[in-house]
């Protein structure tokens, strides 16, 4: 097997057609505490990051929204509000127990009109071309084995003028934070998983998988090669967590 056959899981190298189902596993794992945990490990500033997000999506009434790794569907539910019965919003979905879980609480909110659930991989979306006025991956790129594959698939579905968001944890920029923040991921975030969810290794994982993630500027870089044009970030929280945007030509 060559070192091409090979991906990263965390810090662990393991077979590239391995780690989706890896992946699946730890979310299979964390699916039913995922709002509770999020809210614990980011004492709540995950909704001031989505909600930033939100802002700088533009998105209207009668727009064609894409929530890809959509989960719970948080962000999926202020995007109903925004697209109006006019519009239409796509919750996207790898892992079945996440779209489950997202699906039951929209349900249970009442949100059931122009809103559709999809599995999907975002490697190779299941939409025709120039189907969606926005696309957005919220804390999901990180999971996925060919980002750049991924990028060109939302290259693909967006229109042109259409604006593609990807939230994601970055590298913070101070040495200081950097170091307060390391220690807080591979220490406290382990044991909050096993105390809430009776799973710390998930949760070492996710730790891991922000490491090795592309950087801002990388991941900026990344982004254009994939043809996007307007490419740029937002560092927020002291860049433990980025915004890019881009839109397509």
């Amino acid at each position: 097997m060559s070192k091409s056959d090979k991906t990263h899981f965390g810090y662990q190298q393991v077979d590239t057609e391995a780690k989706q189902g890896m992946v699946a596993d730890v979310f299979h794992s964390v699916a039913a505490r995922y709002d509770v945990m999020n809210d614990l490990m980011s004492a709540g500033i995950h909704r001031l990051w989505k909600r930033f997000a939100i802002e700088v999506s533009a998105v209207r009434a009668g727009h064609q929204v894409l929530d890809i790794a959509g989960g719970t569907g948080d962000l999926a539910e202020k995007f109903h509000e925004l697209v109006g019965p006019e519009g239409h919003v796509v919750l996207a979905d790898i892992n079945a127990s996440m779209l489950t879980m997202g699906r039951d609480r929209l349900t249970d909110a009442g949100v059931v009109d122009h809103l559709e659930y999809v599995q999907a991989d975002a490697e190779c979306l299941p939409f025709a071309d120039n189907s969606f006025d926005c696309v957005t991956i919220s804390f999901g790129l990180r999971n996925v084995t060919d980002q750049a594959r991924a990028l060109h698939s939302m290259l693909r579905v967006l229109r042109p003028g259409g604006k593609l968001l990807i939230l994601e944890f970055s590298q913070p920029k101070n040495a200081v934070l950097s170091k307060a923040y390391d220690a807080y991921s591979f220490s406290v975030l382990p044991a909050l998983g096993k105390l809430i969810t009776n799973d710390s290794s998930s949760y070492r994982y996710l730790a891991e998988s922000i490491r090795k993630h592309p950087d801002q500027e990388t991941l900026k870089d990344m982004i254009f090669d994939a043809g996007f044009e307007e490419v740029e970030y937002h560092n927020m929280t002291g860049g433990i967590v980025a915004l890019h945007t881009g839109v397509k030509p």
